[in-house]
């Protein structure tokens, strides 16, 4: 039984300036030109690293504590979703503070047991001043994974009718850097073995926040300004799978999506 009485994490604060080298490595994985002048919505996880020593690592690569890591035994954690808010652009040569802080918790039954969801919450602040705000739902999991990975395709996913489409396959090497780029030396990323025979996975994840980010290159590369954005994951991706990030714009805002093989939707989204 998951028992988090008494965990209260306090808020704590973190000051960068906002460098433009990281967001022209991150063009480089998506094989686009590098934005000019503020960081694109999202591309703030290029910032405010977590880089812990490697001695409080915990096995499968994530800091064995932290903040606001729950107090839960075998932790596992999962990319659930989350919500952004954009008031000003973070830009370029900027100084800002993140500030962190525990927003909400809740214990759920699943199919294979008891989970945690925990909701993070970002508050991007410029000379004092909310320019920001992003919610991290987060899913933490105890005990062992399922025993047997799941059967997965690895087919091209069925075009779509959406007025913007986007082909994706993540592979070994793109994963990598995007780990490299995020600080995420989550093993589920670049250690097969371990993904498949430790977690249980079909093969390498590719990550919930560059799915999303994929999600946001639509409107992005169509010109579209987004400043809410609302997305949840599903199902995970697997390098080597094809997929479509699609999505469609109306007057008040639009719907995104990552459509996988199979007929499989692994993150849906919605922006204004």
């Amino acid at each position: 039984m998951i028992d988090i009485e008494g965990w209260a994490p306090e808020p704590v604060e973190t000051t960068e300036m906002i460098d433009a080298a990281p967001a022209a490595a991150l063009a480089g994985v998506l094989d686009v030109t590098p934005p000019d002048g503020a960081l694109p919505p999202l591309w703030q996880w290029l910032h405010f690293l977590d880089r812990v020593p490697q001695n409080e690592l915990g096995p499968d690569g994530h800091p064995r504590g932290g903040r606001f890591l729950p107090p839960i035994p075998d932790r596992r954690r999962m990319f659930a979703g989350g919500r952004f808010t954009l008031h000003e652009p973070i830009r370029f040569g900027d100084t800002v503070t993140r500030r962190d802080e525990l927003a909400a918790t809740t214990v759920k039954q699943g199919r294979s047991g008891e989970m945690l969801f925990v909701t993070v919450r970002h508050t991007f602040l410029r000379d004092g001043t909310a320019i920001a705000q992003e919610e991290q739902d987060l899913v933490y999991r105890s005990g062992d994974a399922a025993s047997k990975p799941p059967e997965v395709s690895y087919e091209t996913p069925e075009t779509t009718t959406a007025d913007w489409q986007l082909s994706f396959t993540a592979d070994p090497v793109s994963l990598f850097r995007f780990s490299a780029l995020t600080y995420n030396a989550h093993r589920i990323h670049y250690d097969e073995a371990y993904a498949t025979q430790i977690e249980g996975h079909a093969g390498l994840v590719v990550h919930g926040p560059l799915l999303a980010i994929l999600c946001l290159e639509l409107p992005r590369r169509a010109g579209h300004a987004v400043r809410e954005l609302s997305f949840r994951a599903s199902r995970p991706v697997y390098a080597r799978q094809p997929i479509i990030a699609a999505g469609s714009a109306g007057s008040a805002g639009g719907t995104l999506a990552i459509e996988a093989p199979g007929g499989v939707t692994a993150m849906t989204a919605t922006f204004s």
